[in-house]
Order: C-alpha cells, then structure tokens, then sequence
C-alpha cells in the first residue's frame, strides 16, 4: 500500500489517507511496545473529545465534520495539528490536566493552528525523511499490530513516532497568533481562558529544564514570559475570565480522565490514587480497569455493577463490563452484556463492532447473522475499519458466502497494506459477485488500484483482469474519486 502515494505528495497527504484506517479490537488500548504512534480508539473517549471540541470548530468557523481528532497512547503532555485539519492529543496531557478548562484551553489553540494555517508551513522539514519511509513504518506496525490479541480497541500507526516531532515545531509568532485565535474561540463559547495560562505556566517551568526532560509540547510550543504575559492581560479584561466549568463538560472530563488512568496506569497505582474510601463514579470506574488489569474479575465486576445498578442504561458502563468479561473467557456473558450497551448507544460503530466479537466468540452459529447485521451496521459508517473487515470476514466465512468473505478480506487487506492480499481476494470476490452490485464494483476498484501499483515485472506474472463489459467504464468512473485519494492523487 506504500506505493499508493507518491513521495512528493508529503506528510500532510499521508496523514490525510492513513489515519482513518481503523482497526478495533475491544476497549481503551495499550501503547505500542518499542515506540511508533499508537492511536487509541474507545466509544466513550472520543464522544466525550467530540463533545469539548466541536463547539469550538464551529466558533472558529470550521465545518467540525472536516476535522479529525485523536487520541494518542502516550504518556508525555502534548497535542499538536497534523495533516491539515487533525488534532492529535496524548493521554499523558488528559491524565495530568488538573481541569477540564486546562484541556479545552489546548484544543483551543491548536484549532488556532488550524484556522492560521501553520501547519502547511512545515512541509519543508520532511527532506530528511521521505514519505515513503514514513507510509511504510506507519503501515508496517499497523500490520503486526492486526494480530495482536491484547491490543484493546485500538489502531496502531507505527512511524518514526514523529520523532521527529522537531517537523511539527511551531515558531514563537505563530504561538502567539495560535494563543490569540484561541482565546478569540473561547470567548465565543463563553469559557474561560485561564486553564490555557495556568497549562502553559507549567511549560513555562519546564523550559529550565535540558531538552530531554521537558514535555514535548514544552519543544514543540515555545513558551516566553511574554508570551504569557499577553494571555494574562487578555484573558483576565475577558467577560468570562471567571467563568466556571460547565459542570456537565467537567463531569465528563473527570470520567474520560478516571477510565484512561485505570486502563493506562499500573493497577496498584491506580488503587492507590482511587482507593476504596472513594464512592465517586469517577473512583469506582477507574478501580473497574484496575482490577481488571490485576485479574481480579470479581472486584472488576462488583465496581462496574454498582455503576450499572446507579445508571442503568449508560450504554459505557455495560460496555466496560462486556470488555471484562470477554476479555476473562466469559463471552456469552459479554455478549449479553454488550447487546445492552448497543440497546442505549445503537449508532455507535465501535460498540457494534466489539457486540460482533462477542456473538461471534461464542461459537453459536445461531448468533452469527445478528453479528453480521452488527458489522455492517458499522461498516457502512466506519468503511476504514480493519477489525470490523476482519471479523465482518469471518461471519462471512461462517454463513458460508465464500464471494464476501473474500471482499471483506480484499478491503482487510488493502487497510493493512498488502496489495498482492487485497488484490488476489479482489479478484476472487469479482469472479463470485454478482455483477454490477456495490460490492462488485469496489471489488474491481481495489483490483484496478492494487495492479497498477506492482512493478511491470510483477504485473506480468498475473492473470488477466476480467474481461471488460461496456458498462465497466461507467462503473470505474463511480469509483474513480476513492481511487485517486487511494493512490494519493
């Protein structure tokens, strides 16, 4: 798949093609052993960052549908803009933020970046690193990562960890315009802009210590004092200088913070900062992922049934407890679980796809169509889905229909970046498909795609295409736009 895009197309036409290829494996993920950009994928997270983020888009007068936010396993303080409009913030900043308000604050000044169009700017500094390279690291782990058993509901890119996150450094000029633009979007929706002064005080301190030590937000955002002496006038002449959080946005803050220190930290760490004197929702959540971790099933279960017997139809707390269930052997039990987290959340893609795993790990070829009805539930709404193609797969191959297993394997393969897989399931699909069916034809786009991009040499040492019909041109051309974006047009 590497070859999809030219390396004079850049970072930017990479991250905008790669980063949607998902594959979902259960809950809140593990970092990547051994480095490389982990990309942690979990239902409730990204709601609750769409939350926050969204009334801010739409302030700084951008559609929020064109920008893309994610979650990365790492356990420094950053974010950072990438690709054109996508924001990329680490679990270490959501773990340690003291408040919601310090959080938003960030994701106010990176979508400054974006409105002030920094990031095109550094192209330039990609000469040291071809896109190819880049493409081909990111798209290497994600392969290694698809067999991965205890990866969570999780995709990984690999990369040079953007190591390289020296491309990504901003100048002080466009911080303080990012600063400006970010205060400006608070204003609109009526927050405070002392969680941005107080975040970057902390930076600020942080500058005195070597390189090495500081926080790669501190390297990549230079800080000044008066830097943050111009956010200090701004923001306290501000109406809603004193404004309080907004307890609900608080509320979920708190949660999404509590269920990331559980699932991230070791678990008697996690005990010791939620110990049991603690009755809070927040407490009791993080303790659930402690215990599971400690493979103490019991406690997990006991914590998360109090939740679910306090909120009984947070559609989260029963998909927590799915996850531990499944993840302990106990899959029909997880799947009954799982059917209640989709009953409260139905649209939920990622929940469908985890519901499929479950009825799919029971092994009762009873449950298999409510799976696949699962699946491509999810699909239609997350196409660039691996696990979702890989499991979609394997109810295929259950039912008996041999044509989409092989489909649903072609379009498994071409996220991983194996183009002979994709292209040799293609064909097979094609040749078992009936003709002119939605299937069909994306079958004959991957086809198309997955040829063109071998060598000459290897091209002649395949069978021919399918002879062409006359429809197929008109076909082609109704494919003709993912084809391009595929191959980095």
């Amino acid at each position: 798949m590497m070859s999809f895009i030219s390396a004079k197309s850049g970072f930017s036409r990479i991250l905008s093609v790669i980063l949607p290829i998902s594959m979902v494996l259960s809950s809140v993920a593990h970092a990547q052993r051994g480095g490389g950009l982990s990309i942690l994928r979990d239902a409730e997270i990204e709601k609750t960052i769409r939350d926050f983020s969204e009334p801010l888009f739409e302030a700084a007068e951008l559609t929020p549908d064109s920008v893309d936010t994610y979650l990365v396993n790492d356990n420094t303080l950053n974010a950072f803009v990438a690709g054109g409009q996508n924001i990329f913030i680490h679990t270490g900043l959501i773990i340690e933020a003291t408040d919601y308000n310090q959080l938003v604050g960030v994701i106010a000044h990176e979508t400054g970046h974006i409105t002030g169009g920094h990031i095109s700017r550094f192209s330039d500094g990609l000469k040291g690193a071809t896109a190819m390279t880049i493409l081909g690291t990111i798209l290497g782990a994600a392969a290694i990562a698809a067999g991965s058993g205890d990866a969570g509901m999780a995709l990984m890119m690999g990369g040079q960890h953007l190591g390289q996150r020296s491309y990504l450094k901003y100048s002080r000029t466009q911080e303080s315009a990012a600063d400006q633009a970010g205060l400006t979007i608070l204003e609109k929706t009526h927050q405070s802009g002392e969680g941005l002064i107080t975040f970057l005080d902390y930076l600020g301190d942080q500058e005195l210590l070597s390189s090495y030590q500081q926080d790669p937000y501190a390297r990549t955002h230079p800080v000044s004092i008066e830097r943050i002496s111009k956010l200090q006038q701004r923001v306290t002449s501000s109406p809603w200088y004193k404004a309080p959080p907004d307890p609900v946005a608080e509320y979920k803050f708190r949660r999404m913070q509590a269920k990331l220190f559980g699932y991230l930290k070791p678990g008697q760490t996690t005990l010791n900062k939620y110990p049991l004197s603690d009755q809070s929702v927040f407490a009791k959540y993080a303790r659930a992922f402690a215990y599971h971790k400690l493979h103490q099933v019991r406690e997990a279960i006991g914590e998360i049934n109090s939740l679910i017997e306090a909120y009984p139809k947070d559609p989260y707390f029963h998909e927590t407890k799915g996850q531990i269930l499944f993840e302990n052997g106990f899959v029909r039990e997880a799947s009954d679980a799982y059917r209640l987290a989709v009953k409260y959340l139905p649209n939920n893609a990622l929940i469908r796809v985890t519901f499929a795993q479950a009825l799919l790990g029971t092994e009762d070829d009873s449950l298999v169509s409510e799976a696949l009805e699962s699946l491509e539930f999810a699909l239609a709404r997350d196409p660039n889905n691996y696990f979702a193609w890989l499991q979609a797969s394997v109810a295929y191959h259950r039912k008996g229909n041999e044509a989409m297993t092989r489909y649903a394997t072609a379009e498994r393969f071409l996220l991983a970046g194996d183009v002979r897989g994709a292209m040799v399931n293609a064909k097979f699909a094609m040749d078992s498909l009936p003709k002119n069916s939605s299937e069909w034809i994306r079958a004959q786009d991957i086809l198309v795609i997955t040829q063109s991009n071998l060598s000459d040499e290897a091209q002649k040492k395949l069978p021919p295409l399918p002879e062409d019909k006359p429809d197929q041109d008109n076909q082609f051309r109704q494919t003709s736009a993912r084809s391009a974006l595929l191959k980095g047009y």
